[in-house]
């Protein structure tokens, strides 16, 4: 739905509750037409229902309005004595619509100062519980959002099992783009394994103010671009489903390229502008390496202690060759060195070789993960020529991300080499939004933007900031499994992070403890 049809939408409400609320308000002793001026009319019902106003700003909240709307249609009956079971029910499952039986089919009276006391122990949890979710779910969407790293794309800067807060208002919040979802969960209900959304109507795309922008090496948490039309399979019925922008799976990467940037990968390394790329402190960049023993080859454990390996390692007793998943540089320059290695080098696909599954993916370019470029990263409002080279680039920028996700129908084609949007003869296109390049620094296992290309600047969710726990399943005990030198870390910096933990612990025990005292001393 456009900004255009949710207003249409919005006067469409207000005149529903229009007529069926007006004969209420005036037997609270307000005015009619009070009932019919947007805004002003949840203002004077707040008055009516003696609720604080602030709670029309819930209203317009998505998704927390969900939870709202029947909180007001109940409160709104039993301000006119409907307090039975059978009336919360039907002012909840009629959408609110009994309000207008008992609008003009009933003679209630006005409580003027009726108790907003629960009148049962349940309607009191209950009541607890909905506002604990709401606040939950302000929180969640606006402001921190909690993680959890499921793959070592990022490797060394992030590891399995971190689970991370990150922050909305980094980049600035972004209003969720499904209007109708389940309360803080993904795509899916847990236990039920049901769709979590429906998929219409959706919200146009708005991002509110936020304190930065992206910046080259930030690691980043974004809607997987290409997750649209995907063999999404978890609802167990084999179905195909569409997937709107807030719902797509959430990925993890480093922002290498930035818009307007040109970008290279040269030998597995990458360029930005015809200069190496520059990485933080923190970044450990790894490769596959291979190589040969002298037939003793490693202790897997000396291994993965020694050298700090944490993703695959196998070797090859019958012909004492092995290979290493992901080694950095460092870890390299010392295991080459080790008595019982013969031989090892890094793996890189070699100049020329094809590999149809790097973006474009059109098979035309001799592109591999470790050569490929350069690529020119679109810019808002920068126009950029169409031909019949460069428009498998951008066809899914134009046709989708630009195009059917904005409710724009957008066809890209060839009309022999020239090249047809909508139809027509066309040169050039401006880009309506930024978009970056993203990449995990475990080179050679990380599917990124080598793999589908850009990401829009409205896939976007937020920044990485904190780890709060660091759990490793591989390790023995459960006090091992923490690795309590990650817990309450940052996540950016040039330094080895450094735990916050001892201090939020004083900080804990000082909380207690002034709160002990302070109660010593009002009993005294």
């Amino acid at each position: 739905m456009t900004f255009t049809q949710w207003f249409l939408f919005f006067l469409l409400v207000q005149v529903v509750h229009f007529a069926g609320t007006w004969k209420l308000y005036k037997k609270a002793g307000r005015q009619a037409w009070e009932a019919a001026i947007p805004v002003y009319n949840a203002v004077i019902l707040m008055k009516i229902i003696n609720r604080p106003w602030w709670w029309v700003i819930l209203l317009f909240i998505p998704i927390v309005n969900l939870i709202m709307f029947p909180v007001i249609w109940v409160e709104t009956i039993r301000s006119y004595g409907r307090h039975s079971t059978t009336d919360t029910l039907l002012a909840i499952f009629t959408l609110g619509f009994y309000i207008y039986y008992i609008n003009y089919a009933t003679n209630v009276k006005y409580i003027e100062d009726r108790s907003l006391k629960p009148r049962t122990a349940a309607g009191e949890w209950i009541s607890s519980i909905l506002f604990a979710v709401i606040a939950a779910t302000i929180v969640h969407t606006y402001v921190m959002q909690p993680f959890t790293i499921p793959t070592s794309s990022l490797e060394k800067t992030l590891l399995v099992g971190d689970f991370l807060f990150v922050s909305k208002f980094h980049y600035g919040a972004r209003l969720p783009r499904t209007a109708v979802a389940f309360p803080m969960v993904h795509d899916t209900i847990p236990v039920l394994g049901v769709k979590s959304y429906l998929t219409e109507p959706q919200i146009p795309y708005l991002r509110l103010p936020g304190f930065e922008e992206i910046e080259r090496n930030d690691i980043v948490v974004f809607n997987w671009p290409v997750d649209t039309v995907n063999a999404f399979q978890q609802y167990g019925d084999g179905k195909y489903y569409y997937k709107p922008i807030d719902k797509k799976s959430n990925y993890v990467k480093r922002a290498v390229g930035l818009p307007g940037d040109s970008l290279q990968v040269s030998e597995g390394k990458v360029f930005i502008n015809n200069e190496p790329l520059q990485l933080p402190g923190r970044a450990k960049p790894q490769y596959t390496y291979y190589g040969t023993t002298n037939g003793q080859g490693f202790n897997p454990r000396y291994l993965y202690e020694e050298y700090d390996i944490t993703d695959g390692y196998y070797h090859n007793p019958n012909t004492n060759q092995f290979y290493i998943n992901a080694l950095t540089e460092a870890a390299y320059n010392r295991i080459k060195n080790h008595p019982n290695v013969t031989s090892i080098q890094r793996y890189s696909d070699s100049l020329g070789s094809k590999d149809r599954s790097i973006f474009p993916n059109d098979g035309k370019l001799s592109w591999n993960n470790d050569h490929m470029g350069p690529i020119y990263i679109p810019k808002e409002g920068v126009k950029v020529d169409l031909t019949a080279e460069s428009m498998p680039f951008y066809k899914r920028v134009i046709e989708t991300y630009e195009g059917s996700e904005m409710g724009i129908n957008n066809t890209l084609s060839l009309n022999g080499t020239q090249v047809l949007l909508n139809g027509q003869p066309t040169n050039s296109y401006t880009f309506k939004q930024n978009y970056y390049w993203m990449m995990g620094d475990n080179r050679h296992n990380s599917e990124d933007s080598r793999t589908w290309g850009f990401v829009p600047e409205n896939h976007v969710v937020g920044k990485p900031v904190f780890v709060w726990m660091s759990w490793d399943a591989n390790a023995q005990g459960f006090f091992n499994k923490i690795r309590w030198d990650r817990v309450f870390t940052t996540v950016k910096g040039d330094a080895p992070p450094t735990s916050y933990l001892p201090y939020f612990l004083i900080l804990v025990v000082i909380i207690i403890a002034f709160n002990y005292f302070k109660k010593r001393r009002e009993n005294a």
